[in-house]
């Protein structure tokens, strides 16, 4: 199944949801940054969450970035997203390793600890939007929920999840965000926790050939579902020579020319995709305006 997300609406338009499978974006970002299952699938709920959450970005040049710091052993997760739901990320420790959790699953609480989540908007104005919120358990989709409720004041319902074979192969990836609109009354907020109580995981129906359509007819069956628009999902990096140059530049002369004392050229990586761009001397020298 190729990744694609799919928007609808449900209860006469008092809810809105978003599904997506994310099963490919998901094992190329693992075989890129060489990822340990455990980071693996941290990296790939916060993938999935900045898919989801792109469809809410109203204009084309709209970014979103997604940045989970905490004290854990992961150190950290920044996910990057646009409105035409290109996504690409990366953790700080890709190797990090646990025991499995008391339920015998990968212990992403765990290696993240406590900090907190930031969610940074461009939406085209003089400053960004910026939201900030504790984490509240560490899996990733509970924090998501409660940025949303707790910073955009919308009751947000999230499911994430990445499955792993034995041979920690990525098997399936996907979730989706369920958001009830003001209008939405006591009764709707009754029905979709007792659904998603009842709900088996993402990953499982995922692996059961369920589509996102499907998933989301599963709850909202009987509440007038309107499918609407579906669309790719990418891991798509917009890195370049030209823009690791303007990097270099942003150092100072200063801090260039103290470079060149110790060595004859800078290797510049990418966070995002781990491309590496070679600068040589003369490079450096054509910057702070000296030949070489």
């Amino acid at each position: 199944m190729k990744d694609y997300l799919v928007r609808a609406t449900a209860e006469e338009g008092k809810v809105r949801t978003v599904a997506a499978v994310t099963t490919n974006l998901v094992k190329h970002a693992q075989k890129i940054h060489g990822l340990s299952p455990l980071a693996s699938v941290a990296l790939g709920r916060t993938l999935t969450a900045g898919v989801l959450m792109s469809v809410f970005l109203k204009s084309p040049k709209n970014t979103q970035t997604i940045q989970i710091k905490g004290d854990g052993p992961l150190g950290g997760i920044v996910v990057v997203s646009d409105s035409e739901a290109n996504v690409r990320g990366y953790v700080h420790n890709p190797l990090v390793y646990l025991p499995l959790n008391s339920e015998g699953k990968f212990d992403v609480a765990g290696a993240i600890g406590k900090g907190y989540l930031n969610v940074i908007k461009d939406l085209g104005l003089k400053e960004p939007y910026v939201g900030y919120v504790d984490l509240i358990s560490g899996e990733i989709a509970e924090d998501i929920a409660y940025y949303y409720a707790y910073s955009e004041q919308i009751p947000t319902i999230v499911a994430l999840g990445v499955l792993t074979s034995a041979d920690k192969i990525i098997e399936t990836a996907g979730g989706f965000i369920i958001q009830l609109m003001p209008d939405a009354g006591e009764e709707t907020i009754n029905f979709l926790e007792e659904k998603i109580k009842n709900l088996s995981s993402v990953t499982g129906l995922l692996k059961d050939g369920k589509t996102p359509e499907d998933i989301l007819d599963m709850i909202f069956s009987e509440r007038n579902l309107k499918i609407g628009e579906k669309a790719p999902c990418n891991y798509k990096c917009n890195c370049s020579r030209e823009r690791m140059y303007r990097n270099i530049i942003s150092l100072g002369k200063e801090e260039i020319k103290n470079i060149l004392k110790e060595q004859s050229e800078i290797e510049a990586q990418c966070h995002f995709c781990d491309m590496k761009y070679q600068f040589q001397e003369s490079d450096l020298r054509e910057i702070i305006g000296e030949e070489s």
